[in-house]
Parts: structure tokens; C-alpha cells; sequence
């Protein structure tokens, strides 16, 4: 589902600026049920509803990744990795149900062999110095696209890096 949030205008607000808001991140752990984490990215604000229950907050713009895990008493039943970038108010979104009003996701797999490649690749990020919420949000829409075909997906290097923020400094 896609969805776009009223425009408000007031006096700090223009037409040619985007209107910055919260994007809010409902985590659940329950030991052994459903556990839900944040795998990369900077919250700006969190609630803790109670001992179970949490919302974390992410500024316009911002990226990162969740991990929702459920099982049973037999094992995992359901395991899914989301990449997402919180919109700005005046952006179309997808929603999801634990996204509030919704993101652009750049990515999403389920099942736990998907799942497993894409940590890897992340943490193969990681191990070049490079911030996961850095990387250009077309190389997450690469990895879903070859993770889902079943074929690997490019090597996200340094270089690559490097060219993905000298065309950002020129094509905001």
C-alpha cells in the first residue's frame, strides 16, 4: 500500500522545501515469540512502552535496516530483513504495519537464506569502514532485485563508495 500524508503549511514551511518528520520503528522481543531489532541506522528519539515493547524514531532521510524474527516452540517460523528511508512529509511512502505513517523501502526479504546473505553483505559493508546507512540506496535496491532472482548480487567496494557520494555532492 502506498500512502502521502496532508500537506501542512505554516509559517516555517514552503513549497520548494521539503517538511521534515519522524519516521517511528515499533520493536517487540518476546523471548523465543518475535523478536524485532534494528540491525543499522541512527534513531533520533525511542520510547520504551514497557519491557517488551519499544518505538524508535528516524529523521527524514534517514536509512536503516530491521530484522522481524518469529518462532515457535519447533524453530523458526518467519524471518524477515527490511531496508528502508524515512520520507519526508510531503514524499509518497509504502506502509508497514510496524512503520508509522510509512517508508521507501529499498529493500525487503523473507526466509532465513535471504535473510543470511543480506547480513553478510552487510556486515561485509561494515568491514570496508563503511556505514551501512552511507551506502547508495540503489545498491539495496541491486541486492533485493539479485537476492530475490537467486543470483549474487555486486560487491558493494570502496570505489563504488567513493563515486556514489562525489554524484551525490553533485546530484542531490
Amino acid at each position: 500500500m502506498t500512502g502521502k500524508l496532508p500537506q501542512q503549511l505554516d509559517a516555517h514551511t514552503t513549497q520548494d522545501r521539503p517538511i521534515a518528520s519522524i519516521t517511528w520503528v515499533d520493536l517487540t522481543f518476546q523471548r523465543r515469540r518475535v523478536e524485532q531489532w534494528i540491525r543499522f541506522g541512527h534513531p533520533c528519539r525511542e520510547q520504551v512502552i514497557d519491557r517488551q515493547r519499544r518505538r524508535v524514531g528516524f529523521a527524514s532521510g534517514a536509512i536503516f535496516g530491521s530484522v522481524r524474527w518469529a518462532g515457535s516452540e519447533h524453530g523458526t517460523v518467519a524471518v524477515r530483513l527490511v531496508i528502508l528511508r524515512a520520507v519526508f512529509r510531503t514524499e509518497p511512502f509504502q506502509t508497514l504495519g510496524f512503520v508509522h505513517p510509512g517508508a521507501e523501502i529499498l529493500l525487503q526479504l523473507d526466509g532465513w537464506p535471504r535473510v543470511k546473505r543480506t547480513l553478510e553483505i552487510i556486515d561485509a559493508i561494515e568491514a570496508l569502514g563503511i556505514d551501512p546507512t552511507a551506502v547508495a540506496p540503489d545498491h539495496w535496491r541491486h541486492v533485493h532485485n539479485r537476492l530475490l532472482a537467486g543470483q549474487s548480487p555486486s560487491v558493494y567496494s570502496s570505489a563504488r563508495h567513493a563515486a556514489w557520494l562525489a554524484r551525490r555532492r553533485i546530484w542531490p
